[in-house]
C-alpha cells in the first residue's frame, strides 16, 4: 500500500505521540512499583530497629534469652502492630511484655486451643488487620551471635536481611527478616492498583491529546505544502504571475519567500523569451521584406537589375547574415555545455591587438584613440583569449559606429589586488539615462533607425555581457565624463 505524504505525516505525528506516551506509562509503572518496594523495605528496616531496639532492652534486664524465646509469638505479633509505646518517665526503661510460662504441648483435640491470652495485641481491636510497613511474625526469626537461630529452627541465613541488637555496644544477637516471597498487604495492593489505574487515566488522555494535536497539525502543515502544490501546477500551465502567502517567518514562510521570489524570476524571463521572440521576428523581418520587395520589383520590370541595386540586395544580405551570426555565437556562449578553454591570458595585450586591428578604422573615420596604460602593465585573468578579443572588438565596432566625428575614444585600466578595471570613453553622443540599464539587453536600440542605417544588430553588447559574465567579470554603462558614453569592464585577477 502506497501511503500519501500527508498520510505520512499524520502517522509519523501520531506514531511519535503514542511512543512518548506509551514510554511514559512503562517507566512510571516500572518506578511506582520499584520506590513503592523500596518505601516498604524501609519501613520494614525502621520497625525492625525498633524492635532490635527493644529485645536489647529486654535482654539487658534478664542477661538472656529465656524470657524471649518463651513468648516469641508473643513479640513476633508486637512486631506485626509495631514495637510498644517506649515512651514514660526520663530514664525509665519501657517495661518489658509479660513473660509467659513454659508448658508441655496440650494433646490433640479435634476443638481449636484455647488462645494465650499473651498473645493478643494490646490496644488493637478484634479483627484490624496489621498496616502498612507492618512485618507478619512467621518472617521473623531471632539469630545468636554466630547467626544460629534460635527461632524458626532451620532457617537459612541468606533468605534474611539481619538487624543486630546491641546491648552495651555489643552485638548480642541478631534479628533476621526474610527477604523474599513476602506476601503484599491488601491495603498495599490496592494503592497500587490505584496508582497505575491513575496512570492509565493519565496515559489515555495524553494518547487522546496526541491524536487531536497531530490531526491539528499535520492539517497546518499541509495547507501550505498544497499551497505549494497548487502553486508548482500553476507553473506548468505558465502561469508565472502566481504567488503564496508568506504567513510567517519559520521554515514555511521562508518557502513562501523564496517560491514567491522564483516566480517573480520566471515571469521575467518569460516576458524576456517573449519580448526576444518579438524583436528577433523584428530584425529578421524588415531586412526580408526589403530584399522581397527589390527582388520584386527587379521582376516585375520596375527597377533595373543594376549594380546600386545589386548592391542594395548585398546591403541586406550581409545584415541579415549578421544577425543570424550574432544570434549563433550568443546562444552558443550563453548554452550550458558550451566551454571555455580558460588558460592564464593578459587582458591588456589583447586589447593592444585588437586596438592595432581597429586603428585604420578608426582613423579613416576621424575618431582617434587615446589608450593610456603603461607597457609595463602586468595582469593576468583565466579566460579564453579569442573571446576576449570578440569582446574587445565588439566595444570597438559599437564606438566606430556610435561615435560622432570628430570624436575621441580614451581606453584606460585600473590594477587592484584582485581585479582588472578597463574604462571605454568616448566623445558623444551620449545616452539618455533611462537606456543605461538595457543597453546590454538582446536587440535593444536607442534610436533604432539610426541603428539600421549604420547596420547594427542590436546584439554587440549583449554578447559582450555574456563573455564578461563566463570569466567572473562584470560589464556596466555610465556616463562619460567626455561627453558620450562610458564602458566599464571589470576582471577579477587570477593568483596564477
Amino acid at each position: 500500500m502506497k501511503l500519501r505524504f500527508r498520510q505520512k505525516v499524520f502517522l509519523a505525528f501520531l506514531s511519535n505521540g503514542l511512543l512518548i506516551a506509551v514510554s511514559m506509562l512503562l517507566i512510571a509503572a516500572y518506578y511506582g512499583h520499584r520506590n513503592f518496594e523500596e518505601y516498604l523495605a524501609k519501613v520494614e528496616g525502621e520497625k525492625l530497629q525498633e524492635l532490635a531496639e527493644t529485645l536489647g532492652r529486654e535482654y539487658r534486664k534478664n542477661g538472656n534469652w529465656e524470657s524471649v524465646l518463651n513468648s516469641w509469638n508473643k513479640w513476633g505479633k508486637l512486631a506485626a502492630i509495631g514495637p510498644p509505646d517506649v515512651r514514660g518517665s526520663a530514664g525509665d526503661p519501657p517495661p518489658p511484655p509479660p513473660p509467659l510460662p513454659i508448658s508441655p504441648p496440650p494433646a490433640p483435640s479435634s476443638s481449636p486451643p484455647a488462645k494465650d491470652p499473651g498473645e493478643e495485641m494490646a490496644g488493637v481491636p478484634p479483627g484490624r488487620v496489621p498496616g502498612r510497613g507492618r512485618m507478619p511474625a512467621q518472617h521473623l526469626v531471632l539469630f545468636d551471635r554466630q547467626k544460629q537461630p534460635l527461632t524458626g529452627i532451620g532457617a537459612s541465613v541468606g533468605e534474611y536481611q539481619f538487624q543486630p541488637v546491641i546491648v552495651d555496644g555489643l552485638e548480642v544477637a541478631w534479628l533476621g527478616l526474610k527477604k523474599d516471597n513476602r506476601p503484599m498487604h491488601p491495603l498495599d495492593a490496592e494503592f497500587l492498583r490505584h496508582q497505575l489505574r491513575t496512570l492509565y487515566t493519565i496515559g489515555g488522555v495524553a494518547l487522546l491529546l496526541a491524536v487531536l494535536v497531530t490531526i491539528f497539525l499535520s492539517r497546518h502543515l499541509l495547507a501550505s505544502v498544497r499551497e505549494f502544490a497548487e502553486g508548482a501546477r500553476a507553473w506548468t500551465s505558465r502561469r508565472f504571475d502566481t504567488r503564496i502567502e508568506v504567513r510567517g517567518r519559520d521554515e514555511f514562510g521562508q518557502l513562501a519567500a523564496d517560491f514567491n521570489a522564483m516566480a517573480q524570476e520566471l515571469e521575467r524571463h518569460e516576458q524576456m523569451r517573449r519580448q526576444w521572440i518579438a524583436d528577433i521576428s523584428h530584425e529578421l523581418r524588415t531586412p526580408l521584406a526589403v530584399l522581397r520587395g527589390e527582388i520584386e520589383a527587379m521582376q516585375d520590370g520596375v527597377r533595373k537589375i543594376n549594380a546600386g541595386a545589386l548592391d542594395s540586395l548585398h546591403f541586406e544580405v550581409l545584415h541579415v547574415n549578421r544577425i543570424v551570426h550574432d544570434l549563433h555565437d550568443l546562444s552558443l556562449i550563453e548554452s550550458e555545455w558550451f566551454r571555455f578553454e580558460r588558460t592564464p591570458v593578459s587582458p591588456l595585450e589583447v586589447l593592444d591587438e585588437a586596438i592595432k586591428s581597429f586603428q585604420p578604422l578608426f582613423e579613416q573615420r576621424g575618431i582617434r584613440i587615446e589608450a593610456k596604460w603603461s607597457v609595463a602593465a602586468h595582469a593576468t585573468i583565466m579566460a579564453d583569449a579569442d573571446r576576449l578579443k570578440q569582446l574587445f572588438s565588439n566595444i570597438l565596432n559599437n564606438t566606430l559606429r556610435y561615435t560622432q566625428v570628430p570624436g575621441v575614444l580614451e581606453i584606460r585600466h585600473e590594477i587592484a589586488p584582485d581585479r582588472l578595471v578597463l574604462h571605454f570613453d568616448d566623445s558623444g553622443p551620449g545616452v539618455p539615462e533611462e537606456s543605461l540599464d538595457r543597453l546590454f539587453d538582446r536587440l535593444y536600440r536607442v534610436d533604432r533607425a539610426r541603428s539600421r542605417s549604420l547596420g547594427g544588430s542590436g546584439l554587440g553588447l549583449a554578447i559582450c555581457k555574456s563573455i564578461v559574465e563566463c570569466f567572473g567579470g562584470r560589464i556596466t554603462a555610465s556616463k562619460s565624463p567626455r561627453g558620450g558614453l562610458r564602458i566599464t569592464v571589470i576582471f577579477p585577477i587570477s593568483a596564477a
